[in-house]
């Protein structure tokens, strides 16, 4: 590592200590902008990247809830408006157990450079809680989203702060979630993005990072005068990027032979079609299933406790969660024959994941420009709520392609050296541009 960016990141961890996943995204973009920051002095002199690195506000507050058995039982809950330079804080909600400060700034601080890179006047932020919807009844999530909203809805606004959908926050809760804010502010604005498409949703936005992370590795592999059509590919998750992707990447002529989910994954070598992935739509999204499930419906094999990344493929589109390929996985998906990874999740490859794949100068597609698609799908959906209009799928999925090209072509920009595009180092430099420059524009504020 750079002695520059040592020194970077020595003073952000003594000043956010124990953030683990924090410090990862943070360093990943250090190791692209300093060098970068070192050439366009302006940049270091107004100390760009670390007012960037710095959340404008945190949020943290209380939610009491009441479960099943009349039970009250105490979530935390939290917002991270990072930047709002470029537009108002823009990001999603996550609902899992594992949800700290120190993820949620990471996810807000990656949301920053991809709100940027779709080229949508959208600033960066995140929230969430510790509550665990799995499991739980409808009117516990419903309780536990009516407390949340309560607290949330007086941060947070159309022209303020528009959250979305994550892990553990589909349609369900974002219905709960805009219901408490309508009957307490007593407004129908766009305050939420992943509605239904019968009050303000945009059609799309379900598929939107499924499909935007097939457009870009589409994208990545026509530099290559390649394509999807014959190719063996690996998914992780058994979501709706997952599901998404799955279809969109059938469409274009490839096979899908896995999907998994916490407990382990399915390698079906027939590949999974449209029938299957009913099947699998039906089992995670209606029943709330588990993926071994289809093994034994579909008799293939289900591997527990593992992650698919031993099997055998072209392209691998790892759609679960961060850090979910490690550097042993990603070396045995480059000794099984692996040449594309376009990240569906955010941050799912650690750093010496990252390394071997830079190493080995194969399509490397970071989350933050290939997984783009959702919120770039939300801020369409956004402008739609702000028109008072509806487009149709065939409009929003055109738009959603053509960004998608476009945040390709940024990168190539920012990221071509010789022969080879450092898809890594054009995500986080194209990202940047824009935010340092209105920052600049803006004065210290």
């Amino acid at each position: 590592m750079d002695n520059k960016v040592k020194e970077f990141m020595a003073r952000i961890i003594a000043k956010n200590p124990g953030e683990l996943e924090f410090h990862q995204a943070v360093e990943e973009v250090a190791e692209s902008l300093i060098p970068y920051i070192e050439e366009n002095p302006r940049y270091k002199v107004a100390k760009i990247l670390e007012r960037i690195a710095e959340p404008e506000r945190v949020i943290i507050f209380r939610v009491p809830w009441m479960d099943d058995k009349g039970e009250v039982q105490i979530s935390r809950g939290y917002r991270v408006e990072m930047n709002s330079a470029i537009g108002p804080y823009k990001g999603g909600l996550r609902f899992h157990p594992t949800v700290n400060l120190g993820i949620l700034k990471f996810l807000a601080f990656e949301q920053v450079l991809k709100n940027s890179l779709t080229t949508l006047p959208m600033g960066g932020g995140k929230g969430g809680s510790d509550f665990d919807p799995k499991g739980k009844s409808d009117n516990e999530v419903m309780s536990f989203c009516q407390s949340f909203m309560t607290e949330l809805c007086k941060h947070i606004g159309p022209d303020t702060d528009i959250p979305a959908g994550d892990i553990g926050v589909g349609g369900r809760e974002i219905g709960f979630l805009f219901g408490q804010y309508k009957r307490i502010r007593n407004e129908f604005t766009g305050v939420l993005t992943g509605k239904a498409i019968e009050w303000g949703g945009s059609l799309i936005r379900p598929e939107a990072t499924g499909y935007g992370q097939v457009y870009f590795a589409k994208e990545m592999l026509k530099t290559r005068g390649d394509s999807f059509k014959g190719k063996i590919v690996t998914v992780s998750g058994s979501g709706n990027v997952a599901q998404f992707a799955t279809q969109k990447v059938t469409e274009f002529g490839g096979k899908v032979v896995t999907l998994s989910d916490s407990a382990g994954y399915i390698y079906d070598p027939e590949g999974i079609d449209a029938e299957k992935l009913a099947y699998v739509m039906e089992l995670k999204n209606v029943k709330r299933g588990r993926i071994k499930e289809y093994a034994a419906k579909y008799g293939c094999t289900y591997v527990d406790g593992k992650r698919p990344w031993e099997v055998k493929c072209d392209i691998a589109l790892p759609s679960a969660t961060q850090n979910e390929i490690n550097g042993d996985d990603a070396k045995m998906l480059l000794d099984n024959g692996c040449y594309c990874v376009s990240e569906g999740a955010n941050m799912p490859s650690t750093p010496e994941a990252i390394t071997a794949y830079q190493n080995a100068k194969i399509l490397f597609g970071p989350g933050k420009a290939a997984n783009a698609g959702g919120v770039a799908t939300s801020g369409l959906e956004m402008s739609q709520n702000s028109l008072r209009l509806s487009w149709t799928r065939e409009e929003v999925d055109q738009k959603l392609h053509q960004i998608m090209i476009d945040i390709h072509e940024n990168c190539v920009k920012y990221g071509k050296d010789g022969d080879y595009i450092d898809y890594v180092k054009g995500a986080n430099i194209g990202g940047f541009v824009k935010v340092a420059d209105a920052m600049m524009a803006q004065g210290v504020v």
